[in-house]
């Protein structure tokens, strides 16, 4: 039975515990999915992966490929591509496999060492900024999520974005780095300008002053966004 007619419950295994795979592992577990496993090594990996998946098992990345129906790859971008290739020579993915990696910057092309075994490759990027805690999981249902993917497949991809609650926008191959670009700039942007506003604040008494200015930043970003063609409320960047 191929990817596109399973029904019901699929085993999902992470591959990696920082802040964006074990919310988007509960997200999926929200929706009736079972987490097989998820790989954490440093203490403070393992720590949110608890907290956040309390009873998931912490398997090795080998194990999880394994054990898994879906693999969930949330790594950092310069990590991803020698990781697909390295679990291709040990020839551990699996034909049927669905394998999604979260990275903004690539599209489904990094993982062609798994297409190659035969796994369904897909990329679906959640245009958030990750705190690694519950509050995410409220966010996604705010969120919109690139989906890049063989046009078989893109079904597959929209389905999963839905099933964690957001909203699924197709990012065209080829588009992938104009679109990290743009996920890049509005993040740093967003942080220098909010570091920079609190910072004067702090220096003249002011207490509190990230709470001073929540409500001026997000109905600032709400006003640029709806001239910039953007929802009438904006999901929150911060």
């Amino acid at each position: 039975m191929n990817a596109a007619q399973r029904a019901g419950r699929l085993g999902i295994g992470i591959i990696g515990a920082g802040h964006v795979g074990p919310i988007l592992g509960a997200a999926l577990a929200g929706a009736g999915h079972a987490i097989v496993g998820i790989s954490a090594i440093s203490e403070s990996s393992r720590e949110r992966a608890d907290a956040i998946l309390p009873g998931a098992p912490i398997l090795t990345v080998p194990q999880i490929v394994q054990r898994s129906e879906l693999v969930l790859i949330a790594v950092p971008d310069a990590e991803l591509e020698g990781l697909v290739a390295g679990l291709a020579a040990a020839s551990a993915w699996q034909a049927g496999q669905l394998v999604v990696h979260t990275a903004p910057g690539f599209g489904f092309g990094v993982l062609a060492p798994a297409l190659a075994a035969g796994a369904i490759p897909l990329a679906i990027h959640p245009a958030l900024a990750f705190t690694g805690t519950s509050v995410d999981l409220a966010r996604l249902a705010e969120s919109y999520f690139a989906v890049t993917a063989p046009g078989p497949v893109l079904p597959i991809g929209q389905a999963l974005v839905v099933e964690m609650g957001g909203e699924p926008v197709i990012v065209e191959e080829g588009d992938r780095p104009a679109y990290a670009e743009a996920i890049a700039t509005a993040t740093s942007f967003s942080r220098a300008i909010v570091g920079q506003a609190t910072g004067l604040l702090a220096q003249i008494g002011v207490e509190q002053p990230g709470r001073f200015l929540t409500s001026l930043v997000r109905s600032s970003v709400d006003n640029a966004l709806g001239l910039a063609g953007g929802p009438t409320t904006a999901p929150d960047p911060f």
